[in-house]
Formats: C-alpha cells, structure tokens, sequence
C-alpha cells in the first residue's frame, strides 16, 4: 500500500491542481482528506486573502463534485454493497436515518471529522435527492474549509495547531 506521505508529496508538486485531484477523490474513495495539502497552503498564502479565497474555492468545490460520484456510486451500487459487506438492519437502519435527517445529516457529516465519502454513497443508496445533497456539501464544506482558513488568516500558527490536534483527532 503506498503510504500517505508519498501520496502528499506527490500531489505537493502541482499546486492546487492537485488540491483539486486530492479534495476529489477524498469525497469518492481515498482516505486522505484534503487538509491535509489545505491548511498548509492556506498557512503559506495567509497574507493573500484572495488566494486564500481561491484555494478555499477549490477545495470546497471539488469535494462537492467528487461526493456527487459519491452519491451516484451509492445509488447504483450502494445497496448492493451495504448487502453483501453489512447487516439488512444496517441499511435498513441508515436509510430510515437519511429519510429523517437527510440534509441536515449530509451537512454535518461536511463539516466534521467524520469520512465524507461514506455518507455520499450512504446518501444515494437511500436515494437522497441530488440537489439538497449538493446544498449540504456546499455549505458544510464551504463552512469547514472557510473556517479553517479564516482561523489561519486571523491567527496563523495558534490556528495551524489547533487544526492538526483536531485533524490527528479524525475518526
């Protein structure tokens, strides 16, 4: 298995081309969240709010099209999956779950620590309607990664340890 650190500094010589590919992919099926090229970039360019500005444009608007391939791989195969590789009651029990919580569950799996993408396939397997999944991941990511780079624009390193203790902290 090829390790994180060679993943990262593979994607470090592109830039945010590779944040992009990175923050992605990360919402389909890689482990890696995108943070982890995020926060220090954000950290180099925190004198340039309209860089900072740019990168969060990017890392937020890539993880929302990359949870869409998410969501469309849960809703073809999600069923299947959860099937084969879980309990009935586990998929019976998540999709009564996405029925109640629906939006406001995608939102807050997009602002937290919790892994993304999961919850992209959970949310087509249960059918969850494409635009309130796309309005979720929008603004609980576009929350996620602003606050992350507002905190590091407003208080640079202070802000950079609080963020790896909580990203060291990731389920």
């Amino acid at each position: 298995m090829i390790g994180e650190e060679y993943i990262l500094d593979f994607f470090n010589q592109f830039g945010p081309f590779a944040l992009a590919l990175l923050s992605f992919t990360e919402a389909i099926i890689q482990p890696i969240p995108p943070d982890v090229m995020f926060l220090p970039m954000a950290y180099e360019e925190r004198d340039s709010p309209s860089v900072l500005l740019w990168l969060w444009t990017i890392v937020t608007v890539s993880s929302v099209m990359g949870a869409v391939i998410g969501h469309t791989i849960g809703k073809r195969y999600g069923t299947k999956l959860l099937d084969r590789f879980g309990k009935p009651h586990h998929r019976d029990r998540l999709e009564s779950l996405f029925e109640r919580y629906g939006t406001l569950g995608m939102f807050i799996a997009a602002i937290s620590p919790l892994p993304y993408k999961v919850f992209g396939w959970i949310a087509g397997a249960s059918d969850m309607k494409l635009q309130p999944f796309i309005l979720a991941g929008i603004f609980g990511r576009g929350l996620r990664f602003g606050l992350e780079a507002l905190l590091i624009y407003l208080y640079g390193d202070a802000a950079m340890d609080a963020v790896q203790w909580l990203l060291d902290h990731e389920i």
